[in-house]
């Protein structure tokens, strides 16, 4: 595809496709702009080089109607603070007001507007809705990696009305860094997989499976492998429904000699609360009543030397329930582990991210990405709608 750094932007109007999907509070505050951060490259690069930038993204799921708590009016103060710029907010993203505007643009003007998801034709990838935006620009760039994966009138629809489509930095290193561990990856490959479900992550497990050197299993999803190895789980989260397909999994790995490690003990507890009293306790000996809810300090080694010379590694999901603190040993511990590798890391989904940041060992990793569904999706071996759209648009 075409990257942004390949496009001539002087005096052209350029309309950029960031993720501005933003936290906030009950009083309408941003109460983080890590996502905002992530885009002010693509921005400035595009403003340095006399573009006249027309922004836009979606926020939550206001499903095609105005939610007075989703709109992006506060992101535009954020925006501008970070820019140390003035940004124009427009309480809407289509329509005459819109036109006029930006007909009289100047370079370096910085149009923000309204959230996406206030028009149903947003969601429904509509090609009505998608013209109206591409109207407004010469030039399309995509740089909202966190919603590749869904096909929507901003980010796959209107690349058939705009001449010239690319993708902004961000979207860039996230392909990039994939094609590092997944396509040209430097051996041995391992991949991390964590989270509560099975049924969550049997896509990706099938692909890495054909990819990988070694897979380590952690998180609830572990107890349905240990399950259907025959070992008691007690009550910790097992689905069922998955047993034959956690067994044909493990059998695949055998046969394509893909090193398989799952957990040899577990902390335990009654009750998954901070003040619980908790065991460590191998995983052929979790009593009826206990739950486990972190991998234990054999596994942390199993794991660990597991790690021992590896050049890359693939993370996505905690080794336990991190946010109480008797259950965060496991993943914090591993994620120091990956931090010393000396691998090229590539951290994906949210809770993988919110773990090592409150490890604080964000700056350790190679990459972090910033797209959750995407990024599972990307390692499943599926064909994002985004990404497709712009590889398209170049030809």
């Amino acid at each position: 595809m075409k990257y942004i750094d390949q496009v001539e932007m002087k005096g052209k109007k350029v309309f950029l496709r960031v993720d501005f999907n933003v936290p906030m509070d009950k009083e309408g505050n941003v109460t983080g702009d890590k996502r905002v951060r992530a885009s002010i490259p693509t921005i400035n690069y595009a403003l340095e080089r006399g573009a006249k930038l027309i922004i836009a993204s979606h926020l939550g799921r206001p499903k095609g109607k105005r939610v007075a708590e989703m709109s992006l009016k506060p992101v535009a103060k954020v925006l501008s603070d970070l820019l140390k710029k003035p940004v124009t907010f427009f309480d809407d993203c289509v329509g005459e007001a819109i036109e006029k505007a930006v007909g009289i643009m100047k370079e370096g003007d910085i149009f923000l507007l309204e959230n996406l998801r206030f028009n149903p034709g947003e969601d429904k990838n509509d090609a009505g809705f998608a013209k109206q935006l591409a109207a407004l620009c010469d030039i399309y760039i995509d740089d909202a990696f966190a919603v590749s994966h869904r096909a929507a009138a901003s980010n796959s629809a209107i690349t058939e009305f705009v001449p010239v489509c690319a993708a902004g930095f961000l979207l860039k290193n996230e392909i990039e860094y994939f094609k590092k561990a997944m396509v040209n990856p430097a051996k041995p490959l391992a991949a991390i997989i964590g989270g509560a479900k099975v049924s969550d992550k049997i896509g990706l497990l099938e692909n890495l499976i054909e990819k990988v050197d070694k897979i380590i299993i952690g998180g609830g999803m572990a107890f349905t492998f240990l399950r259907a190895a025959g070992y008691e789980t007690g009550k910790s989260l097992c689905e069922e429904d998955m047993l034959d397909l956690a067994r044909k999994i493990v059998e695949k790995a055998k046969q394509k000699n893909v090193q398989f490690l799952l957990p040899v003990d577990t902390v335990i507890a009654q009750t998954a609360m901070a003040e619980a009293e908790t065991k460590v306790c191998g995983v052929k000996e979790i009593p009826k009543d206990w739950i486990g809810l972190d991998i234990g300090p054999a596994t942390i080694s199993l794991f660990n030397e597991g790690l021992r010379g590896v050049k890359t590694i693939v993370w996505n999901g905690p080794m336990g329930m991190f946010e109480l603190a008797p259950f965060s040993k496991g993943t914090f511990e591993l994620a120091q582990a990956v931090a010393n590798s000396g691998a090229l890391s590539i951290i994906g989904g949210g809770d993988t991210d919110t773990a090592i940041k409150k490890a604080g060992l964000s700056a350790k990793m190679s990459y972090i990405s910033t797209g959750g569904g995407a990024f599972l999706e990307l390692l499943e071996g599926k064909i994002l709608p985004g990404i497709a759209a712009l590889e398209k648009s170049r030809v």
